[in-house]
């Protein structure tokens, strides 16, 4: 089956879908945007593998590369912005975790079974399943009618902050981090640059996440994450919040094979 999207949120569901015996393959950008890049697959791309909670992500050049890996019991990466990998292999599950908020180009007829992450999709209509990712009550909920909550535009709460535990870009230009993923950061103090703008903590805590050095950035976009929690260790572990919406993926991946008649117990 093909996810695309391998950000934190997809990793969590393409680490339960792996951990119940589903070869998964990732389709991710040329420059992947994730923020939690030490537990997310798309890091790959730049890194050529990462071990996730002891599962390996394993970029390869094209799907050749795909078999092999799933030999080893790893998960392959593939740079394939326009799912080119999608159109010829047909795999019979295919998972939007793209997380744009809006439907990028995923159609209900790209295979037997789609399933979609977040606000942007109607499940029978854009997908035959949507999976809840808003934090609080319904998370991790799977619709087969209807879509999930729209989004917000403020983050969850953590550690009683929303709004100022993301870091976000103050103008386009080339972003530069001066901190790394699980430092510890005062308010105030200085953690990265655009071009020669600081961005600086605006609470204390943990640095949960960080954009990859050297990518253009748009202003408003978000280029980093602190935990006020404090805990080092969430930094390099899935979140619950992505196993959370993993399940979710799980549970509608199952029960819409079962339906199809393409898995039976």
């Amino acid at each position: 089956m093909a996810v695309k999207g391998g950000g934190d949120l997809g990793t969590g569901a393409i680490l339960r879908l792996h951990r119940a015996g589903f070869r998964v393959w990732v389709t991710e950008l040329p420059q992947p945007l994730a923020i939690r890049r030490a537990v997310a697959v798309a890091s790959a791309v730049y890194e050529g593998a990462i071990t996730i909670e002891g599962h390996t992500a394993r970029r390869v050049p094209d799907p050749s590369g795909f078999l092999p890996l799933w030999e080893r019991g790893e998960i392959p990466v593939l740079v394939d912005p326009e799912g080119e990998s999608i159109q010829q292999l047909q795999p019979e599950v295919v998972v939007d975790a793209i997380m744009a908020k809006r439907n990028t180009g995923t159609s209900i007829t790209d295979a037997p079974v789609v399933v979609a992450l977040g606000p942007g999709f109607t499940a029978g209509v854009d997908c035959h399943a949507v999976v809840e990712t808003a934090r609080g009550h319904d998370l991790g909920r799977v619709y087969y009618t209807g879509s999930a909550l729209p989004d917000t535009g403020i983050p969850g709460t953590i550690g009683g902050h929303d709004v100022l535990r993301v870091l976000r870009a103050p103008h386009a230009g080339r972003f530069r981090g001066v901190r790394r993923i699980g430092d510890r950061v005062a308010a105030g103090e200085i953690v990265a640059y655009v071009e020669e703008t600081p961005i600086q903590a605006a609470i204390a805590g943990v640095l949960r996440g960080l954009l990859f050095d050297g990518l253009e950035v748009m202003p408003g976009m978000k280029i980093g994450d602190i935990d006020p929690r404090a805990e080092v260790r969430h930094c390099f572990t899935v979140s619950d919040k992505a196993w959370a919406v993993g399940g979710g993926v799980l549970e509608a991946v199952l029960k819409c094979l079962q339906e199809r008649g393409i898995l039976r117990w």
